[in-house]
């Protein structure tokens, strides 16, 4: 009887003891099932059970099963977020765990550069095959977001900050709509609001004056001369003449087609800052921060008219017969510019 018992004992002890050793090889040794690297997506909503299933099939676990009990003992308390999560090495589960409830998924590069207008600004994204281009222009006519700096606003045209971003594949449109206007409001401080006060314009109105701004130049020097001429045009209540503005136009109706020709001048619109005076009656793009600053901080200078040289640079005139001779020097030679 007391072999049997010791015997018992000692089939007890052995078997406690493989069960340790393989709970210890399942849940705390790091474990990788998969070749090089492995990508799951977890959708919002998905159960631990689901979860843990995915993860087994796809080689990121070794047991489902310890999976969900030892969640269940350790972390019952923490979510597991949705997100698209990429491994490329062997982990424990409970770094796993982590990594997933702490959000730490595979984020995607996105750039969007200045001077895009909402329809660019969309097909970027859809060509980064993060959302479908109707459903961010959709988004972006949400101008709640906005609501308290432009009340006017129709819709995000021009408060879309241009930056490199880094999203989630599950981000949706609305989400990326919310976080480039809060990329706006970092940028658009309460010190351009206050500029803006001082030299006697809204917050919409220098919006509007980074746009064409950021339109008609990517030279930073030139920003700032680029706005002194539009401020002395403005001031002198002169037509703008900023072809930009048709360009526009054009394009929210599908119409523009690269060039703009005589008929294209004298287009009907609102926005056709060669037929109204004063600014257009919104942004014409989402301008960069550069844009902004010289919209705020014109350069002091006398400069009425403006004409391209070449593809980065442009001439400066004070008077029309002065500006007459640059364009037949640099429009007419063939080369290509903005006449202004």
């Amino acid at each position: 009887m007391k072999k049997f018992i010791l015997f018992l004992f000692l089939l007890i002890l052995i078997v406690l003891a493989w069960f340790g050793f393989n709970i210890y090889r399942n849940v705390y040794e790091p474990f990788q099932g998969y070749a090089q690297r492995a990508v799951v997506q977890i959708d919002s909503g998905m159960s631990v059970a689901t979860i843990a299933g995915k993860l087994q099939r796809q080689g990121v676990i070794s047991r489902a099963l310890y999976f969900r009990r030892y969640y269940r003992m350790f972390f019952a308390k923490k979510k597991l977020k949705a997100g698209e999560y990429l491994f490329d090495g062997p982990l424990t589960m409970r770094q796993v765990i982590e990594k997933l409830f702490q959000g730490k998924a595979l984020l995607y590069k996105v750039t969007v550069k200045e001077g895009l207008w909402i329809g660019e600004t969309a097909r970027i994204f859809e060509e980064a095959d993060l959302f479908p281009a109707a459903e961010f222009t959709n988004a972006a006519r949400n101008s709640k977001l906005i609501r308290d700096l432009d009340p006017a606003a129709a819709d995000l045209e021009g408060y879309l900050f241009p930056d490199t971003y880094l999203v989630r594949r599950d981000f949706t449109a609305r989400e990326m709509v919310a976080l480039m206007v809060d990329h706006f409001r970092r940028n658009f401080t309460n010190r351009f609001v206050w500029r803006a006060r001082d030299i006697g314009f809204t917050p919409r109105q220098a919006v509007i004056m980074a746009s064409l701004i950021e339109k008609e130049t990517a030279n930073r020097d030139e920003r700032f001369l680029v706005s002194s001429v539009f401020h002395n045009r403005l001031k002198k209540n002169m037509l703008l003449d900023c072809d930009s503005t048709i360009v526009y136009a054009l394009k929210k109706i599908d119409r523009y087609r690269g060039k703009l020709g005589w008929d294209d001048l004298k287009f009907a619109s609102p926005f056709n800052t060669r037929l109204h005076r004063g600014l257009p009656p919104a942004p014409i793009a989402n301008p960069g921060y550069a844009s902004l600053e010289a919209a705020l901080y014109p350069e002091n200078s006398e400069y009425l008219f403006f004409v391209a040289k070449d593809a980065g640079s442009h001439y400066f005139s004070k008077t029309l017969a002065e500006h007459n001779r640059a364009v037949r020097k640099y429009i007419i030679k063939g080369m290509d510019g903005s006449l202004d």
